[in-house]
């Protein structure tokens, strides 16, 4: 692909959603941890009823030491894995305690080095919460930026790379919502929805869906 298609790309997606954000539930970079956290191998939508319950509860990483393991689990049982993940953010908020001042760092280091945030979670919060230009690439990035050939490649780290260089700079920050919710409501993995994409006519996936067949 090159790079003139990219720049129309990114420019009708911008057009067409001028200011796109995470469909997680958060008022603070520490509620985005907790919710992004949460969300692995869970939709947006259970976590956001379960954060619902919790966040006026607790919300700070030491309102939540205080809830402790068990009741944290209590608000976030209905989650998938949510045993491991309750044991990560209560680890997570005792290091956010001891070494951070109860705040989340604008480090990739430093949120990496947090239990249960890894490369993915971490371009997350940079992104989302402190407006830093990194691309997450979970599943549904993987699969636009291949399919399309906007960014091919065989791993996330090589598509992150990939978006990284090609993705025109005015674009950058915003770009990880736009492919996120491309692929989350328009190029889906079984049955993409070509005949409805803004995009269809630069995208160069060869076996794109006829009219009629997409849903």
């Amino acid at each position: 692909m090159n790079q003139s298609k990219r720049e129309e790309i990114f420019r009708r997606l911008r057009e067409a959603n001028p200011a796109p954000t995470t469909e997680l539930n958060y008022g603070s970079p520490f509620e985005l941890l907790v919710a992004v956290i949460l969300s692995a191998q869970a939709t947006d939508v259970g976590v956001n009823k379960a954060t619902a319950k919790l966040f006026p509860v607790a919300n700070t990483p030491e309102a939540i030491l205080a809830l402790g393991e068990d009741g944290l689990k209590d608000y976030v049982k209905t989650i998938g894995l949510y045993n491991s993940k309750a044991a990560n953010i209560i680890k997570t908020c005792r290091i956010l305690v001891d070494e951070h001042g109860g705040e989340v760092p604008p480090d990739r280091k430093a949120l990496e080095a947090l239990p249960g945030v890894g490369r993915k979670t971490a371009n997350v919060i940079l992104n989302t919460a402190f407006g830093e230009p990194t691309i997450a690439v979970d599943t549904h990035i993987f699969r636009v930026a291949n399919r399309t050939r906007i960014a091919p490649g065989k791993t996330p780290r090589a598509v992150e790379d990939k978006l990284l260089k090609v993705v025109p700079k005015p674009y950058l920050r915003d770009a990880h919502h736009w492919l996120i919710l491309h692929g989350r409501y328009v190029c889906k993995a079984r049955r993409p929805e070509c005949p409805d994409c803004l995009i269809a006519d630069l995208c160069e996936y060869p076996d794109k869906t006829p009219a009629g067949t997409a849903g």
